[in-house]
C-alpha cells in the first residue's frame, strides 16, 4: 500500500514536471512576441532583445520537456541526441544574441538613439518576474520531490530569466522617470552578460554537466 501511494505520488509529480515545462514553453511565446513588437515599435533595444530571449528560452523548454520525458520512462538513460542538439542551438543562439544586442546598444550609443516609450517593458517585465519565480518555486518543489537533479538545476537556471526582468525593469522604470534615453542601450549590456552566461551553460550541459547553477538548492 505503501509503495503504490508513492508511485502515484511520483506520477503525479511527474505531471506536474510535464505540464510546466508544456507552461514555460507557451508563456515565453506569448512574452517573445509581445516583447518583439512593442520592441520594434517603440524602438526599446532592451525589450527587443528581452524579447529575442524568450524565444530562444522556448527552445531551451523544448529540450526540458524531452528531459522530462525521458527521465520519466528511464532515469538511467544517457541524454538523446535531440536534447544534445537543443541545448547545442540554444547555447549558440544566446551567443548570436549578445553579439547581436552589443553591436546595437554601441551604435544606440553613438548615434544618441533614444526608445519612444519604455512603458510595455516596465509592465511586462513586471508580469514576467512574478511569473518567472512561480515558476522556479514549482520546479524545486517537484524536483526535490523527485530527488532529481536535472529538474532542480532547470529550476536554478530559470532565476537567470529573473534577472533578465529585473534588468528590463529597472531600465525601464529609470527612462519612464528621468527620460534618461541612455540606459535603454545600457540594459541591453545587462542582458548581453546574462545571455553570454546561459550560453555557457547551454554548452556545458550538453557536454554532461548537470548543475552549472550557483545555487544550494541545485544540491538539495
Amino acid at each position: 500500500m505503501t509503495t503504490l501511494t508513492q508511485k502515484d505520488s511520483q506520477a503525479r509529480y511527474w505531471q506536474a514536471a510535464l505540464w510546466l515545462a508544456f507552461f514555460t514553453i507557451f508563456y515565453n511565446i506569448a512574452e517573445g512576441v509581445i516583447s518583439i513588437f512593442f520592441g520594434i515599435s517603440d524602438e526599446a533595444l532592451t525589450l527587443f532583445g528581452f524579447g529575442v530571449d524568450s524565444f530562444i528560452e522556448v527552445l531551451s523548454g523544448i529540450g526540458i520537456l524531452a528531459m522530462v520525458v525521458r527521465i520519466r520512462q528511464n532515469p538511467d538513460a544517457p541524454r538523446s541526441r535531440f536534447e544534445i542538439s537543443a541545448l547545442r542551438v540554444t547555447g549558440t543562439a544566446f551567443y548570436l544574441l549578445a553579439a547581436g544586442l552589443g553591436a546595437s546598444a554601441v551604435y544606440n550609443l553613438f548615434t544618441a538613439h533614444k526608445p519612444q516609450t519604455t512603458l510595455p517593458g516596465l509592465i511586462i517585465s513586471v508580469l514576467s518576474i512574478a511569473v518567472m519565480w512561480l515558476l522556479v518555486m514549482g520546479k524545486r518543489k517537484v524536483g526535490r520531490a523527485l530527488n532529481s537533479v536535472p529538474i532542480l538545476a532547470d529550476a536554478n537556471c530559470t532565476l537567470v530569466c529573473i534577472y533578465m526582468s529585473v534588468i528590463l525593469l529597472v531600465s525601464s522604470l529609470i527612462h519612464e522617470l528621468t527620460g534618461f534615453g541612455f540606459v535603454d542601450s545600457i540594459g541591453a549590456l545587462g542582458l548581453i552578460y546574462f545571455s553570454v552566461k546561459e550560453g555557457r551553460e547551454a554548452f556545458g550541459k550538453a557536454n554532461g554537466i548537470e548543475c552549472d547553477c550557483e545555487d544550494e538548492a541545485c544540491k538539495d
